[in-house]
């Protein structure tokens, strides 16, 4: 797909996961600065099939190809996000995870609407930094808009330095 950042919303329309998948980090950061976030917390309530889409660096070459790989794999342990609305301003989630013969759910985040840390345009945003989870996971972030009906996707961060820095984009599906 090319010049994402020039597609129209009936274009996005048709974007489905497989579609993302094969898409690079600058094709995905171009899609993402042309999408909106969801209209109010509740339209992500439910379980969400997750993706793992492009990572921002190694852009290219074998291992780039091989985390690719590894993401798409059926085997990969990550299978989703759970998310439910609190109120109007905020909402929880956790992550799903397939370890073979245990399945799981890990990471608690909080939600909320804000200002996206990758392109200072509003964002459903997803905040690790809850009591119970480690250190390292408490300074990860992520936020989501919605690129297609019921798909979202957008940059996953980890805090340096009190800032966030998109180390990989990922999709929520409820197709």
């Amino acid at each position: 797909m090319s010049a994402p950042a020039q597609a129209s919303r009936e274009e996005t329309s048709t974007l489905d996961l497989a579609t993302l998948r094969r898409m690079t980090f600058a094709e995905l950061e171009a899609l993402y600065s042309t999408c909106k976030r969801p209209s109010r917390i509740s339209s992500l309530d439910g379980d969400a099939k997750g993706a793992m889409l492009a990572w921002r660096q190694p852009a290219g070459g074998p291992l780039a190809a091989l985390l690719r790989a590894m993401g798409n794999a059926r085997s990969f342990p990550w299978m989703g996000k759970s998310f439910k609305s609190v109120n109007h301003d905020t909402g929880e989630g956790i992550n799903r995870i397939n370890l073979q013969l245990y399945k799981t759910r890990w990471f608690p985040f909080s939600t909320r609407f804000d200002v996206s840390f990758l392109d200072g345009k509003p964002a459903f945003v997803l905040d690790y930094a809850r009591p119970g989870n480690p250190p390292f996971i408490r300074q990860i972030v992520d936020e989501v808009r919605e690129v297609a009906p019921g798909l979202y996707m957008g940059p996953a961060a980890l805090k340096i330095g009190g800032r966030p820095r998109p180390i990989l984009f990922f999709a929520v599906s409820y197709r």
